[in-house]
């Protein structure tokens, strides 16, 4: 099957996805430091550069698209109707990554977080999905050796 966009309209498209500050991010961003949470952002040391990095307790969030990480909600089941084949190994590979990095970080001692698209187009829900790591960044840890 071919496009439906022109080669000038499909760039244009493209050029406007982008890995880092996503509307996702920021509401998890805007929601966090709100509520008085301060963070790092996309820590290249980190596997995966992890989007929020809260390095006093060893703590990183992963903001995922729905489309890009397969998620098995309305947004991120669709498959393009063009050029198939690649976009199905591309998000294939985004998920493998993924289960890498995630082993990697854990092995090295870092809490991992995960929050979806879709929970965060929800206050209340992205709040849900975020309890767990909110109630770790709330805790201390204990400074004595």
């Amino acid at each position: 099957m071919t496009d439906v966009h022109t080669p000038e309209q499909r760039s244009l498209n493209m050029s406007r996805i982008h890995g880092r500050d996503t509307q996702p991010e920021m509401r998890v961003r805007r929601l966090l430091h709100g509520m008085g949470f301060r963070y790092r952002l996309h820590v290249k040391d980190l596997p995966g550069k992890p989007d929020l990095v809260f390095p006093r307790v060893k703590a990183v969030l992963f903001v995922h698209g729905c489309f890009w990480h397969i998620h098995r909600c309305k947004y991120g089941k669709p498959a393009p109707a063009t050029n198939k084949t690649f976009w199905a190994e591309k998000r294939r590979s985004n998920v493998e990554r993924d289960k890498r990095n995630r082993r990697r970080l854990r092995a090295d001692g870092w809490k991992v977080f995960e929050i979806w698209e879709c929970q965060t187009r929800q206050e209340e829900k992205m709040r849900a999905r975020l309890a767990g790591l909110m109630s770790i960044l709330r805790s201390r840890p204990s400074n004595s050796l």
